[in-house]
């Protein structure tokens, strides 16, 4: 069970991770309540990535102080992770498995029974319009199928806080649609979504609050109206490329396409 309203959910201080001579993350700060739609964005390399991992458990290595649901992380701990989904950009699915197969298989991975988990899964591939397919292999699948799958078993377990690393790739405009509405009813419900991407449009439109990360630090914290004003911007996509320094992108463009057509 998550707890009230305003709860802090996650938080890490003073948080650092090096790769050899790269410092990735520089100290951030940030803390994360109950029912918040955390925008993380940043460029490539920003640190984005590593930061998730980090909460995910999936790296070591760092310095600073790491909290979940109150409680510290590391030292082995895995009782944390009940209660988180994962949706990664990048992930590898068992593509010699069915779809039944590979959902109730990270069911049981939750603690989950196999009949409770069976008819869940099956239920909610029906409301992604993958009835049809759910005992077919997931070798068979498109990206957008894959990507619903993942996006299923992140969410299995009913999981209070939900880390979501390019969510969309794949899915056609109607699935988007849908997994937005998805997000905002699980806010409302209390879930925390920290929500990882590029695509700047859809960040503005579900995030409550937005985080900005560049070389390793946060350079902007707040909701896009807080930000908006701030920056005298029109749209996150503007406002991200004032704040990072990046303006040459009209320019690049023009110089790409002269070169497309062969001047």
């Amino acid at each position: 069970m998550i707890g009230n309203a305003g709860e802090e959910v996650l938080s890490f201080e003073n948080l650092w991770m090096n790769y050899g001579a790269k410092q990735v993350l520089k100290g951030i700060d940030l803390s994360v309540s109950r029912g918040q739609i955390i925008g993380y964005i940043g460029p490539n390399g920003a640190g984005k990535s590593t930061t998730i991992k980090i909460l995910l458990g999936l790296e070591e290595g760092y310095s600073g102080d790491v909290r979940i649901f109150g409680e510290k992380i590391g030292a082995g701990q895995i009782e944390y992770k009940r209660r988180i989904g994962y949706v990664p950009e990048i992930a590898e699915l068992y593509d010699n498995l069915t779809a039944r197969e590979y959902l109730t298989f990270i069911g049981e991975l939750y603690g989950m029974a196999f009949g409770k988990t069976d008819e869940k899964a099956r239920r909610l591939m029906e409301k992604f319009g993958l009835g049809d397919v759910y005992d077919s292999r997931i070798s068979s699948f498109s990206k957008g199928m894959k990507q619903k799958v993942l996006i299923i078993s992140s969410l299995l377990h009913n999981p209070d806080l939900l880390f979501l690393d390019e969510p969309l790739s794949g899915l056609d405009a109607n699935s988007v649609m849908v997994f937005k509405e998805i997000l905002a009813l699980l806010s409302a419900e209390g879930k925390t979504i920290f929500y990882s991407s590029h695509i700047m449009d859809v960040v503005e439109k579900i995030s409550n609050r937005i985080v900005l990360l560049k070389d390793g630090q946060i350079i902007a914290d707040g909701s896009f109206d807080d930000l908006k004003e701030q920056n005298k911007e029109g749209s996150l996509e503007h406002i991200f490329n004032q704040l990072t320094g990046f303006d040459a992108y009209r320019g690049i463009a023009e110089d790409f396409v002269s070169i497309v057509k062969g001047a």
